[in-house]
């Protein structure tokens, strides 16, 4: 059984670590609301760029750019989202478990088991440190890694990743690019999806979607221009996604942590108070019956 100064420095080391995870939790609802700002601001211009490439893509030939060109999918890419730190539940291993299931093609629904037999080879650009930790113990082929990008994220650094994914496109080295991310839907709910983002997919959702645009100046320099902006757009809104993502699950976890740890100082308290009164009684009884023996004398 433990004893007394055993229970009062485990009392004392829950109540250190409650304080923490309070700590924690009301940051994370702080920078959970920054990013939620952010993501709803970007989330309009993100789905009207989407859109608007779709629909161009549609209308146009796949030989009008490198970007619209379809391939025999020899090779891909999955660029997975993680996070920088842990403590934030199932926030990493749900994205790193369907990395995982897309890389080995099992577990997957049928469209996505469809999109993964098509390829031949498969590689990673990972961001996040969780995800390159994992993935780093396993064999798989890693060509980019990026570290910090959650911390505060701008258009600026996430265009780099950008470039380099258009880049491998451009020549050739890769035949499709997919993200694995969790998307937000509230504080207590992400969802992790699997995005194509290269090549564009077209889709025809209205009766004039035969009729093609009028372009100004010209196509070449609209596609130059538009198709780069839309792969750092999508890159970038599913850096917000997670970001928010993150900070909704470390507000739960922490909550969750924070809620147990009342739970462990009751129970640790009525235990010490428990032993506390069996040492107080013990005493006693030995004071009275030396009292006695006293007596006798």
């Amino acid at each position: 059984m433990a004893t007394l100064k055993e229970l009062r420095k485990r009392l004392q080391s829950v109540k250190n670590t409650q304080q923490i995870t309070k700590a924690m939790k009301m940051v994370a609802a702080a920078k959970l609301r920054h990013a939620q700002e952010s993501l709803v601001e970007t989330r309009p211009y993100a789905k009207g760029v989407h859109e608007m490439i779709a629909h161009i893509a549609a209308r146009t030939e796949s030989n009008a750019h490198p970007l619209l060109e379809k391939r025999p999918r020899k090779r891909a890419q999955i660029i997975s989202l993680t996070s920088d730190r842990g403590l934030c539940g199932g926030f990493n291993s749900n994205v790193i478990k369907k990395t995982g299931q897309y890389l080995e093609g099992k577990g997957l629904d049928h469209s996505d088991a469809l999109a993964r037999d098509e390829h031949e080879h498969m590689e990673l650009a990972l961001i996040g440190r969780k995800g390159i930790e994992f993935f780093k113990r396993q064999d798989y082929e890693i060509r980019q890694t990026y570290v910090d990008i959650l911390t505060d994220p701008s258009f600026e650094t996430v265009s780099e990743i950008g470039s380099n994914v258009i880049a491998d496109y451009i020549d050739g080295n890769l035949d499709a690019v997919f993200l694995v991310y969790n998307e937000f839907k509230s504080a207590i709910a992400q969802h992790v999806v699997v995005e194509q983002i290269l090549p564009v997919v077209p889709t025809l959702t209205d009766i004039n979607s035969k009729v093609d645009f009028k372009y100004e100046p010209d196509m070449t320099t609209i596609l130059d221009t538009l198709l780069p902006a839309y792969v750092n757009v999508e890159i970038y809104r599913a850096v917000l996604e997670s970001l928010a993502s993150e900070m909704g699950a470390r507000m739960t976890a922490m909550d969750n942590a924070t809620r147990n740890a009342s739970d462990l100082i009751d129970r640790l308290s009525l235990q010490y108070n428990r032993a506390r009164q069996a040492a107080i009684t013990t005493e006693l009884m030995e004071i009275t019956s030396g009292s006695e023996a006293l007596k006798q004398v």
